[in-house]
């Protein structure tokens, strides 16, 4: 199959990781893949990285100027089936596979996000044959594929823990932490402030009453200055590091005691996999998307009380509690390598990208 990912972020996040993940899987599969992401943008080089062939596109080209300078990369590498990731790209997508008269389009949902329909929604679904792809049964299920050609589907994500045990952990003095002490890796985005203040009220109440405890914060976003007079004004500057966008952050999460997820959306299901790769348990707010990857008091604990003290309480006595944080850890590994393979999730997007290469769904009314 001829599969083009269309990418139109400017910046590197969870779902661009996951398109290159998947479009690298599909490439080793035999398909001829082709990745479309802005011109010297992070998103471009990360898929050059993965040796995949990749086309330009315009950054400040309008959705009218975009599908005119797609249709050309369609027709020159008779592309079949289309995979994006937002609304915008879907009606840039399918308005180029109009004037071709020839593919489909797959809207691939970003992880436990409602899938909203607005009127672009509308109309692109009018003009090209198109699909949803989803990463649980629980969100196919609440689906309702009304105008959707093509039946939607699960790929499920999954990472290959393999590539972890090469990893080096970050030292202390990189990270900014004390000489001693547990270390909790922090996966943040700017859906999660409201989540993140109360992991920094919780550090608050620890600090006085435990050994030092290191907050190190990484994700999109985490270098706002608000969030740093967030924790001047809680008193715990000195306990927290902000670490910046542009360094990988896997270093730190592997030297981490524990990992607390308050990201959303893909970025939280990719940071759940990644500490579970590295066999670091993991704290987390009890949401439908933590309860799909943390298995409760087996791979990690997942928080149902608003009240800091109690936050703390639960906080504290995981932390002191070594033993039960190794057995996590390895649980959490264990779990990783039987039920969020890379393999598993290739299958998924292999499986959506041979049924909207059907060309008896393509014709649209």
């Amino acid at each position: 199959m001829r599969v083009l990912f269309y990418n139109s972020e400017a910046t590197w996040s969870g779902t661009s990781r996951i398109a290159i993940q998947a479009a690298r899987g599909l490439s080793t599969r035999g398909h001829q893949i082709t990745f479309a992401a802005c011109a010297g943008g992070q998103v471009e080089w990360a898929a050059q990285g993965a040796s995949l062939e990749t086309t330009p596109l315009d950054a400040t080209a309008s959705a009218v100027g975009g599908a005119i300078g797609l249709r050309k990369v369609l027709a020159d590498k008779f592309i079949e089936v289309v995979v994006v990731s937002s609304e915008r790209d879907q009606l840039i997508v399918g308005s180029a596979l109009r004037f071709a008269e020839r593919g489909a389009v797959l809207r691939r949902v970003p992880s436990f996000t409602r899938l909203h329909v607005r009127r672009g929604g509308r109309l692109a679904l009018k003009l090209a044959a198109s699909g949803a792809v989803v990463s649980t049964d629980r969100e196919l299920q609440t689906m309702v594929p009304r105008g959707w050609k093509i039946q939607p589907m699960v790929a499920p994500l999954g990472i290959d823990s393999d590539t972890y045990d090469a990893l080096q952990p970050a030292t202390r003095a990189e990270i900014g932490a004390v000489s001693h002490g547990p270390i909790i890796a922090c996966a943040y985005d700017p859906a999660g402030r409201y989540r993140f203040g109360a992991v920094l009220r919780t550090l608050s109440l620890l600090a006085p009453r435990h050994r030092p405890i290191h907050l190190a914060v990484f994700g999109p976003g985490a270098n706002d200055d608000e969030l740093r007079l967030h924790t001047a004004a809680l008193g715990v500057s000195s306990l927290v590091s902000f670490i910046d966008d542009a360094r990988d952050p896997a270093p730190v999460m592997r030297a981490a005691t524990a990992g607390w997820v308050v990201s959303s959306g893909d970025a939280a299901a990719l940071a759940c996999l990644d500490f579970m790769a590295m066999r670091v348990p993991v704290i987390a707010d009890r949401t439908p998307l933590a309860q799909h990857y943390v298995a409760e008091g087996i791979t990690g604990i997942l928080l149902s009380s608003e009240e800091p003290s109690q936050t703390a309480s639960t906080i504290a006595a995981f932390l002191t509690n070594e033993e039960k944080r190794t057995a996590m850890g390895n649980a959490a590994r264990a779990r990783l390598q039987r039920e969020f393979t890379e393999s598993s999730m290739i299958d998924g997007f292999e499986r959506a990208v041979n049924a909207a290469g059907d060309r008896e769904k393509w014709a649209v009314r």
